[in-house]
């Protein structure tokens, strides 16, 4: 998505924990979106895929969020409050995480001219 201002959005992660092991949790996935339907629909989604691979609780857990859940979770995404999705498989937790954040825009170099002190920036060079 092209920006020239911020842009209020949602920043979503994805994690997982294997819970039999002391190591800390894993970054699985990143997602910029842009509306909260974005947001919540991409957690919707990753359920919906995994869910005929997990176990009959672990499924339970993400049909309820499915149809229960994330009608709270768009509510208070509206509302600009964080959430936090979970899933719990055998020895492993798998959380998405969806926070509110303001998107600022960065300069592209291909497309626009970069500003007369960038071409007098000289590299250091060693001793």
């Amino acid at each position: 998505m092209l920006m020239n201002k911020p842009q209020w959005g949602y920043w979503c992660e994805c994690w997982t924990e294997d819970l039999a092991e002391a190591t800390g949790p894993a970054l699985r996935a990143l997602f910029d979106a842009y509306s909260a339907p974005q947001a919540d629909r991409w957690v919707a989604v990753a359920l919906r895929t995994i869910s005929p691979a997990l176990d009959p609780e672990a499924s339970e857990e993400a049909w309820t969020w499915l149809y229960d859940g994330r009608i709270q979770t768009r509510r208070a995404l509206l509302r600009a409050e964080p959430c936090t999705v979970s899933v719990t498989y055998t020895d492993t937790r798998i959380t998405w995480t969806i926070r509110p954040v303001l998107f600022l825009p960065l300069a592209h170099r291909q497309a626009a001219e970069l500003p007369a002190c960038a071409y007098v920036f000289k590299p250091h060079t060693p001793d």
